[in-house]
């Protein structure tokens, strides 16, 4: 019985294709070419050459790249538990996020997600709404000044003060500018650590006390004692007299199976875990926004009429939102063309066979939104900025897995609901008062690294309307 197993086995094995992609000695040239080339143009021409799913060895490492949305399907729901967040998220871990819901796994994971769930909610997020309203309402007296004079701005700067403040106050209630800021600065700095980590394997290790590994413990403990300072405050309080805030959500938040609650931990790594998702992506895609806009102005126009005819001056309000579907669809044909989050992985936990190709245990499989978004298969005139493909009709016709911004299946970004209700609101207020402008020979340079980023920035002048 075992011999006829293990022939078959083999028969299997032989009749399985594998995998294309650029083939070289321990994948020094492929280290090489996308050193040169930089991670989008890299995966372009090799998406080119080989299809929608091809095979990169970076050292020791196999990348299979995934773009045909029947792949993501079953990466992400057909067979996902053959495919978890393992050694390819331990940097995030490492450095930043610690066990927090989008590195942690298994029993952990389930529980959290059960935990924080209701949490997020399309009604649950509702009750940040005041905050989203609050903070861009700040951000408009900032620009009217800023505008009056046609000043120039780094738009992502711009964007990340609002969402940060958002965030934080969302999670701990912090009125603080100062603390938002340096908040903000010390994450950025762990982001900034984890990613060169992955990107440059000549790095030296964390304990030799170089500028940048100092700078790294620096920051990382500032936050920490941040968050444990808040946690103490907030624990020392009687709970009748918490704030309604995401902190005092976690805190009293019991596992319906077991009636536990989050360890001390935990708490740490899910408030910083939430800072961490929440202010940078939605940054970005606010940031895309306004790129894209300024590169369409019929868009502009139509988004224009719509703040126009259904808000006059009025500020918004979560009624009146429901009025605002194109400047919804704005926000999600920016996270189409240019993802905050333009790939994410997973590691395989066993073989397995995808379109007939093998896929060994132990690869990485990279998914890659910024690319399946572009696929012309699923996507007409893939290049060209038109919100209504998210109209209710077009998002039914199209295949279910061709857009995942916030990934996919199970491990769907928790937050999805919270960003959208957040982005919606700021680009709302935002547009309906101001008409922010390109400089003239402006061109962006999009690069990938853990992030979508626009690596000469994105200045733009501030106009009213």
């Amino acid at each position: 019985m075992n011999m006829v197993q293990e022939a078959c086995h083999v028969v299997v094995d032989n009749a399985l294709k594998p995998l294309p992609g650029p083939k070289n000695f321990f994948g020094l040239k492929n280290l090489r070419d996308l050193s040169q080339e930089g991670m989008r143009d890299f995966i372009s021409h090799c998406w080119q050459e080989y299809g929608d799913i091809f095979e990169v060895q970076v050292g020791p490492k196999k990348l299979v790249m995934i773009i045909h949305p029947d792949h993501v399907r079953h990466i992400t729901l057909t067979n996902a538990q053959n495919y978890e967040k393992l050694e390819s998220y331990d940097p995030v871990r490492k450095y930043i996020i610690g066990d927090g819901i989008v590195t942690s796994t298994g029993d952990l994971w389930k529980r959290q997600r059960r935990l924080m769930s209701p949490f997020y909610t399309p009604r649950g997020v509702q009750e940040f709404a005041d905050i989203f309203l609050r903070d861009t309402l700040a951000m408009t007296e900032r620009w009217e000044s800023l505008a009056a004079n046609h000043s120039q701005v780094e738009m992502f700067d711009e964007m990340a003060l609002i969402t940060a403040s958002i965030v934080l106050k969302a999670i701990f209630s912090t009125e603080s500018d100062q603390d938002i800021l340096e908040v903000k600065e010390w994450v950025e700095t762990m982001i900034g650590f984890a990613g060169s980590g992955t990107s440059n394997p000549f790095r030296l290790p964390d304990w030799v006390p170089t500028e940048t590994n100092i700078n790294f413990r620096k920051a990382r403990n500032n936050v920490h004692e941040y968050i444990n300072k808040v946690l103490d405050a907030r624990l020392a309080m009687d709970e009748a007299e918490y704030p309604n805030d995401l902190l005092s959500k976690l805190i009293t938040a019991e596992d319906p199976e077991t009636g536990e609650r989050m360890s001390r931990d935990l708490l740490r790594d899910e408030a910083l875990t939430n800072f961490f998702a929440g202010y940078e992506t939605s940054a970005r895609s606010m940031s895309h926004a306004w790129y894209a806009l300024a590169q369409n102005p019929d868009v502009k126009a139509k988004l224009h009429e719509e703040l126009d005819r259904e808000l006059g001056d009025d500020i918004p309000t979560l009624e009146t939102l429901k009025r605002l579907p194109y400047t919804l669809r704005v926000i999600k044909e920016a996270l189409r063309l240019y993802p905050p989050a333009p790939m994410y992985a997973k590691d395989v936990i066993n073989d397995d066979v995808i379109d007939g190709y093998h896929i060994e245990k132990d690869s990485v499989m990279m998914l890659l939104p910024y690319f399946t978004h572009r696929h012309p298969d699923f996507w007409e005139d893939p290049l060209r900025f038109e919100p209504n493909r998210h109209a209710p009709e077009a998002e039914k016709a199209r295949h279910s897995q061709a857009y995942h911004p916030f990934a996919s299946g199970q491990r769907v970004c928790l937050g999805n609901h919270f960003s959208l209700l957040e982005t919606h609101i700021i680009l709302a207020i935002l547009a309906q008062r101001f008409d922010p402008q390109l400089l003239p020979d402006y061109q962006a340079n999009f690069v990938m690294e853990g992030l979508l980023e626009i690596s000469n920035g994105l200045p733009m002048i501030l106009e009213k309307r």
